[in-house]
C-alpha cells in the first residue's frame, strides 16, 4: 500500500463544523492502492477549540479508517496577527522530523492551501523524503484576498505571496485545483496546462439518504434555508434586502428563512435584520457536519449567494451547494461564476448577483411552485451530484494523479 501525507492546516474530522474534503477523499483512496495520513492543526478553525491537552505537542488519532496527526498551534481570535502566527506555527512545526516521526514513510506529499504556508511545508517534506509534491489549490492566494480588498496590488506582502505562489507551482509535480477554470490563472504564470488537474469538492452521499419533501399544513410557512459561513464573500446582505421585499409583499407568516452558521459578519447581519424590521429570518448557530442532512430535510428550498468578486470568473466549488443539491431540494442561486451547477442540473433558479428585487421574486416564485415541480428540481440536483461529485469517483481521480506524479518522479530520478 502506497502512502500519501496530506497537509491541510484546517482539515476537519466528521462531527465538527466545517468541510471534511480530505477525510472523505482519504476514506476512498485505499481501494485505489493508497493510504492517506492527514496532518492538520490542533486548533479548530470555526470554533477555536484546542484538540490537544496542555502536555501534548502532537497526537496521532485514527478517525474511522483515516489516520490524523494533530500538530499543536496557538489559539487565536479573529483574522489578525494571531491567525497569521497560527498559520506559521503549523507550517514550521510540521516540517520538524520529530513531528511526523510516527507516520509511515510517504510515497507522495500533498500540500493544500487555503494559505500557502501549509503547502510550503508539504513541499519541504516531499524534498526531504525525495518523493513527488502535489500542490492542491483550494483558493487562489493572494488573488482572492486582493479581489476582496484585504490585500493591495503592489504591496510588499502581496509581492511576497506572489513569489511564494509561483515557487509552489513550479515545485509541484502536479497541481490539483478545485475551481474548473483555475488553469486560466495558473498557465500564464508559466505552468504547463497538463500538470493541472481539476478535482472539485464533493459530497458524502451516504450521509444524505433519499428524503421526502416535508408535508406542511396550510398554516405553516414555506421554509427557505441557508447554512454556511456568514462572511464577506457570501453576499448575505443582499439576501436580507431580498427578504425585506418578500416581507413587504406577503407579510412574515407565509415564508421564513433559516440562516444557520457563523462567521465574522453574523453580528452585523443580525443588526441589519433588526434595522430592516425583518420578522421572516431566523438566525441559528452552526451545527456539526453530521447534523446537516437532518436539518436539510426540513427545508423546502435553499438559497445560495456569493458576492460579485472577480475571482469567481475561475469558477466555484462550494461544499454547501453540493450539500443543498444532495438533499434533493431546489436552490435559488445568486452567483456570477464561470460555472453554475444549479443551471447545469436544472435544479433551481438563477438570479443576477446583487439584484435584491430579482432574488426576492425568484424566492416567491419558488414558494409558489407546485410541490411536484420542486421535487423534480430537487431530484435533478441529486442526480447531478451523484454523477459528478461523489467522493468515491473523486478519490479515483486523486489516486491517478498520485500514480502519475510518482511515475514522473521515477523517470526524473532515472534520468539524473
Amino acid at each position: 500500500m502506497k502512502q500519501v501525507w496530506i497537509l491541510n492546516h484546517y482539515a476537519q474530522e466528521p462531527g465538527g463544523p466545517g468541510g471534511t474534503r480530505h477525510y472523505h477523499l482519504s476514506e476512498h483512496l485505499e481501494p485505489c492502492g493508497w493510504q492517506a495520513s492527514v496532518i492538520a492543526a490542533s486548533v479548530e478553525l470555526n470554533t477555536g477549540r484546542q484538540r490537544l491537552a496542555a502536555h501534548e505537542a502532537t497526537r496521532h488519532e485514527r478517525i474511522g479508517n483515516v489516520p490524523f496527526l494533530w500538530v499543536r498551534t496557538p489559539a487565536y481570535r479573529g483574522n489578525g496577527g494571531g491567525r497569521m502566527l497560527n498559520m506559521l506555527a503549523f507550517a514550521w512545526r510540521a516540517i520538524f522530523p520529530r513531528t511526523t516521526r510516527g507516520l509511515p514513510r510517504p510515497n507522495a506529499v500533498i500540500g493544500s492551501s487555503v494559505h500557502p504556508f501549509a503547502a510550503v511545508a508539504g513541499a519541504c517534506l516531499a524534498r526531504r523524503f525525495d518523493v513527488p509534491f502535489v500542490f492542491e489549490v483550494r483558493d487562489l492566494w493572494p488573488q482572492t484576498l486582493i479581489d476582496l480588498g484585504r490585500l493591495k496590488e503592489g504591496a510588499f506582502l502581496t509581492w511576497v505571496f506572489r513569489q511564494l505562489e509561483a515557487w509552489l507551482y513550479r515545485r509541484a509535480a502536479r497541481i490539483v485545483v478545485l475551481l474548473p477554470r483555475a488553469w486560466e490563472y495558473i498557465v500564464p504564470l508559466g505552468i504547463p496546462k497538463d500538470r493541472i488537474v481539476w478535482i472539485p469538492n464533493g459530497v458524502d452521499l451516504a450521509l444524505f439518504p433519499r428524503s421526502p419533501h416535508p408535508l406542511r399544513a396550510p398554516s405553516e410557512p414555506f421554509t427557505l434555508m441557508y447554512f454556511g459561513a456568514h462572511g464577506q464573500a457570501n453576499g448575505l446582505d443582499n439576501v436580507l434586502q431580498a427578504m425585506k421585499v418578500v416581507q413587504d409583499q406577503q407579510g412574515c407568516r407565509r415564508l421564513v428563512l433559516r440562516m444557520i452558521g457563523d462567521g465574522p459578519l453574523k453580528p452585523a447581519l443580525m443588526l441589519r435584520a433588526r434595522e430592516l424590521g425583518l420578522n421572516n429570518i431566523r438566525f441559528e448557530p452552526p451545527v456539526p457536519k453530521s447534523r446537516i442532512p437532518m436539518l436539510a430535510a426540513q427545508a423546502d428550498a435553499f438559497v445560495f449567494s456569493l458576492t460579485d468578486a472577480p475571482v469567481f470568473r475561475y469558477g466555484i466549488s462550494s461544499n454547501k451547494l453540493f450539500d443543498f443539491m444532495a438533499s434533493e431540494r431546489p436552490v435559488v442561486f445568486s452567483c456570477d461564476a464561470a460555472n453554475n451547477p444549479v443551471r447545469d442540473a436544472g435544479a433551481g433558479f438563477t438570479v443576477e448577483v446583487g439584484d435584491a428585487a430579482g432574488l426576492a421574486q425568484s424566492i416567491l416564485e419558488m414558494a409558489a411552485a407546485s410541490p411536484e415541480k420542486r421535487r423534480q428540481m430537487g431530484a435533478a440536483g441529486r442526480e447531478y451530484v451523484e454523477q459528478n461529485h461523489g467522493f468515491a469517483q473523486l478519490s479515483e481521480r486523486l489516486a491517478r494523479v498520485l500514480d502519475e506524479a510518482c511515475a514522473q518522479h521515477a523517470r526524473w530520478c532515472e534520468a539524473a
